[in-house]
């Protein structure tokens, strides 16, 4: 759990607050079956809720509800809905672009460009990576996967990285100490 969240709940409780609110929607039944699902996972209090909230913080700040959210490394694009059709052609209706000095809001007609340019890019980066790795010799795999498995085989992988990282520190350490140093 996050270190914040627990120091949250002990100010809250500290502070009388409820250490549980009760939430309470009226659906309509095929929502309910799409929306119900989802909300549980928002409300698990494990590391996947967490994950789950953090992966919506765009949307929450979103005044329209974002199409597609592009994440660089300093620069960030969210491309606004509801999508408007003409035909069978959908348009979002703007979008948004953060980037080192620069924040632009923008008309249907650039959000589109930028979205079919950003999903291109997207294709390009995927398959590149794919040949790169001979991913595509190799046969496909079921989308759906033992997760407590692969979750252990996952956490697995980084410790053993982890340990790498440290032993290959270590020398470099004790070599900036010099041969004299006791």
């Amino acid at each position: 759990m996050c270190v914040f969240r627990q120091a949250f709940g002990w100010f809250g409780r500290l502070l009388g607050a409820p250490e549980r609110i009760s939430l309470h929607f009226i659906a309509h039944p095929r929502t309910a079956a799409y929306v119900r699902p989802l909300v549980r996972k928002l409300l698990a209090d494990d590391d996947d809720g967490e994950t789950y909230r953090t992966a919506l913080k765009d949307w929450h700040r979103a005044e329209r509800p974002p199409l597609a959210l592009y994440h660089g490394t300093t620069s960030f694009c969210r491309i606004d809905g509801p999508s408007q059709w003409v035909g069978d052609h959908p348009f979002p209706l703007g979008g948004l672009i953060l980037s080192p000095g620069v924040t632009a809001h923008l008309d249907p007609f650039e959000a589109e460009a930028l979205h079919e340019h950003m999903q291109g890019a997207v294709e390009r980066a995927i398959r590149a990576w794919l040949a790169d790795r001979s991913r595509r010799a190799q046969p496909a795999v079921l989308v759906e996967f033992d997760r407590r498995e692969a979750d252990r085989v996952a956490k697995a992988m980084i410790a053993a990285w982890a340990a790498r990282q440290e032993r290959n520190r270590r020398p470099a350490a004790d070599d900036a100490k010099g041969p004299h140093h006791v």
